[in-house]
């Protein structure tokens, strides 16, 4: 235990973590009965966590460094298994979200310390070994996610995918308590709360607009004037960044052409192959009428394939240029999102089996990858600061991904069915469809049309991202070669 007890603590907390990413997936449509809730309210359930994940990742890493990582780890955690309790009491929309977005909060302060804490107690092959196994955490996190979400939503209530965080954030709380050593980054180092706050305000104004606009419409006063006060945020954070004296991300980064197309890739590669996700899982239980599971295990064949490509493919391309395994995995990411567009009324969960398994194929190229490219196109003394960046972009990738395909879904339908069931839809999802009285076959049809659109919007940007990369990174350092290497790098610079 004294040994691998730290390993198994920060795995506790990746676990959970990771897994609400994707386990609230197929539970979407039994909270929009209970709670009584939109199609925008299942987009911030999913988006709010992302965002706050997102937008707080690289602040509390540098807020960790000086307070203490141990110390910010277990608060994390706690605040995590607070806001879990708070998800499953919900009895409202608005609860929910909120309680999501503090789950984002402490899924962010237990995100930034991961890494450093196990490089701090981990030496040599021991780190190795270490990284291995967290790393497979980290996809089984992902590939389990939609089943396990679909056996406790069909089993106690979708309440329980919430319920079940807390007592294994006890066992996470306790572990890391009793095995993991307290440690720091270089003294000396200021937070910028500035940088955080801007860039915060950023994410969610520009996500709400997007939302927003699927059901205002692109050119109302709201949706335009949310868009100003993102568009202002962006420049405030570009301004401060610029005369930080540490700044959350160097603006200079981005002279360097490896270090844009890898931050473009990070950026597209969760909108591409995961953003298009949950409207499918609604698809599938509320318009097909499958079970939460059964639903679940429909969504299976992209996770699985893609955690055997990454175990497998990370011992026959090594060595293989980064920028070639995340350019050709993203396109093939983009091709499986456009294989899946190919839906109509008379359809069902087989109809998308080839496309999720490509992109499948191409998300297990493309996730052991990220990292390492960011790192191989900086400094060493700036890689602490691209391995944060790297997962900023891939949530916030995410995030923004869920809510322009939901406002895609939604006009598509809107235009095949008319401006009164387009409103019924953003109201009640298809059951609002259903309760309008538009019929069954129509409503399959719009369903389906409208998540083919949103599909092949998803698929064009992972073709376009993966041609980026291929064409951006290029002469890209040596990565480091081994990933204990790539993350005391990380630990170095921080």
């Amino acid at each position: 235990m004294r040994k691998w007890g730290p390993l198994t603590a920060v795995c506790l907390g990746t676990f959970m973590l990771l897994l609400d990413v994707t386990i609230v997936i197929v539970a979407l449509p039994d909270m929009a009965r209970v709670l009584d809730a939109s199609l925008s309210d299942l987009q911030w359930v999913i988006d709010g966590y992302a965002l706050a994940l997102a937008a707080l990742l690289l602040g509390i890493g540098a807020a960790a460094d000086l307070l203490g990582r141990r110390r910010v780890h277990v608060a994390g955690v706690v605040l995590f298994a607070v806001a879990s309790l708070g998800c499953g009491l919900a009895s409202s929309p608005a609860l929910l979200v909120a309680a999501r977005g503090v789950q984002g909060v402490g899924a962010a302060a237990m995100f930034a310390t991961t890494l450093p804490l196990l490089a701090s107690v981990y030496r040599g092959r021991d780190r190795s070994v270490a990284l291995g196994l967290w790393g497979a955490v980290s996809g089984g996190a992902a590939a389990i996610g939609p089943v396990v979400g679909g056996l406790l939503t069909e089993g106690p209530g979708w309440r329980w995918i919430f319920f079940v965080n807390l007592p294994v954030s006890v066992a996470a709380i306790w572990l890391t308590a009793r095995t993991v050593p307290e440690s720091h980054g270089a003294r000396g180092r200021r937070i910028d709360w500035a940088g955080t706050v801007s860039f915060a305000v950023f994410a969610a104004a520009a996500t709400y607009a997007v939302v927003r606009a699927g059901s205002v419409g692109w050119t109302s006063g709201r949706t335009l004037a949310t868009f100003g006060i993102a568009a202002l945020a962006l420049l405030c954070f570009v301004l401060v960044e610029r005369r930080a004296e540490h700044p959350l991300l160097e603006l200079s980064l981005f002279r360097k052409s490896a270090f844009t197309g890898v931050m473009a890739g990070a950026l597209a590669y969760n909108l591409a192959a995961f953003a298009v996700l949950p409207y499918t899982s609604i698809w599938l239980q509320t318009v097909l009428g499958l079970s939460p599971v059964q639903g679940g295990l429909a969504l299976l064949p992209l996770a699985a394939t893609a955690f055997v490509v990454a175990a497998v493919g990370g011992k026959l391309l090594h060595g293989v240029q980064p920028r070639l395994t995340i350019g050709v995995g993203l396109a093939l990411i983009g091709v499986g999102t456009l294989g899946q567009a190919v839906l109509g009324a008379g359809s069902s969960w087989p109809a998308l089996l080839p496309g999720l398994i490509v992109a499948g194929i191409g998300t297990g190229l493309v996730s052991p990858a990220l990292a390492g490219a960011a790192l191989a196109a900086v400094e060493p003394e700036r890689a602490g600061m691209a391995g944060g960046a790297v997962n900023t972009f891939r949530q916030l990738g995410y995030a923004f991904g869920v809510a322009v395909l939901g406002t895609v879904l939604t006009s598509r339908i809107g235009e095949t069915l008319g401006e009164e069931q387009s409103h019924a839809l953003a109201g009640g999802g298809a059951s609002g469809l259903r309760a309008a009285g538009v019929p069954e076959h129509a409503l399959r049809a719009a369903f389906a049309s409208g998540l083919n659109t949103a599909a092949v919007v998803a698929g064009v940007v992972g073709v376009v991202a993966g041609a980026a990369v291929l064409l951006l990174v290029r002469g890209e350092r040596k990565a480091p070669e081994a990933a204990g290497g790539a993350v005391a790098e990380v630990v170095r610079a921080r």
